[in-house]
């Protein structure tokens, strides 16, 4: 996380401000915290696209739609507006490493785990889908691990028919290799969008590869519009579970409730959040997290201006994070803190 720089907010809503998470084509992503200590992931579209008063509308609009989803697998959209003329949006802060991360670092999960995940991330699907949305960008890039198990984050979502997303103006998002073919093409998205980047996500998970992959670009969307995915490291049980997902007809995919179904999340399935290297993992990271919180609760807003300790205590501990490897990642909207480790 980086210190506030002189053209940053100090407080959006009820939320102070304590640093920056990173930056993307839509927005800044803060660190804030709230007056009774929560933490949040604060999104503020950038200046130049803040003038347009649709985008600017739909950024917020499609936030607060977001918040219908309350299922226990997302990171929960907390509030949206537009405040002098800065529309953003706050999500929870999750702390735990991306699939990405998790799956780069200790390599491959087994096949219970998989089923496990492919399991709570199937259900949490269909809870996006019955708040009449679609995510768009299922990738493990925005799953964050955490002690309860798998969050989605990065709500960059729109109702089905909805034509645009937040993510690049005018432009609908497409990860390479995990978007549906339909995405590719341009055409309308649905729900059966997101069950194909499931499977695309469930063959990483399994097999530290990329269901789609190529030289460029290019090469991968073709191969995901044309091409058969590659599933030779998959346990051979993942196979029939997820090779359906990754049809190129939409009609073809399975529901998520039929994927709920075929994947039971097998006895013992949690351990793999709660025992072992990512358990270990994620502990230190919500260790961080509270070190953080609790590096900044003195000065809180509400109790005059920040006092010169809670400053400085800050910003000692910030160093030291840097110093031992730590940083913080921002998945889209919402953000997770991420451990470095080389």
């Amino acid at each position: 996380m980086h210190p506030l720089s002189a053209g940053d907010p100090l407080r959006l809503g009820p939320y102070r401000l304590l640093g920056v998470l990173g930056e993307g084509g839509m927005g800044k992503v803060y660190f804030g915290r709230d007056d009774a200590g929560h933490p949040a992931a604060v999104k503020v579209l950038r200046p130049e696209l803040a003038h347009d008063q649709g985008l600017a509308q739909r950024f917020v609009r499609e936030a607060e739609m977001a918040r219908a989803v309350t299922g226990k697998g997302v990171a929960r959209v907390l509030g949206a507006r537009t405040e002098g003329g800065r529309p953003w949006i706050a999500a929870e802060f999750l702390a735990g490493p991306t699939l990405a991360d998790a799956v780069g670092t200790y390599g491959p999960m087994d096949e219970p785990t998989v089923r496990a995940l492919g399991h709570f991330l199937a259900r949490t699907l269909h809870d996006i889908h019955a708040a009449g949305l679609v995510h768009r960008d299922l990738k493990p890039a925005n799953i964050v691990l955490t002690s309860s198990g798998p969050r989605v984050i990065d709500f960059g979502i729109a109702r089905p028919e909805h034509g645009l997303t937040l993510t690049t103006t005018g432009q609908i998002p497409v990860t390479p290799g995990y978007g549906a073919p339909e995405q590719v093409l341009g055409h309308r998205v649905g729900p059966a969008s997101d069950v194909f980047s499931l499977g695309a996500v469930l063959v990483y998970a399994a097999s530290g590869r990329r269901a789609f992959d190529g030289a460029h670009v290019a090469a991968v969307q073709y191969d995901v519009v044309h091409g058969n995915p590659d599933m030779s490291r998959v346990p051979h049980g993942l196979q029939p579970l997820i090779g359906p997902c990754l049809s190129k007809d939409p009609a073809a995919r399975p529901t998520p409730g039929q994927i709920t179904a075929a994947l039971p999340a097998p006895k013992g399935a949690e351990r793999a959040w709660r025992k072992g290297p990512l358990a270990e993992d994620i502990a230190r990271r919500e260790k961080d997290t509270a070190r953080l919180l609790s590096a900044t609760g003195a000065g809180a807003p509400g109790s005059g201006d920040a006092s010169r300790p809670a400053g400085a205590a800050r910003r000692r501990f910030l160093t030291a994070l840097v110093a031992g490897g730590a940083v913080l990642t921002v998945g889209g909207g919402v953000a997770a803190v991420a451990q470095r480790n080389d």
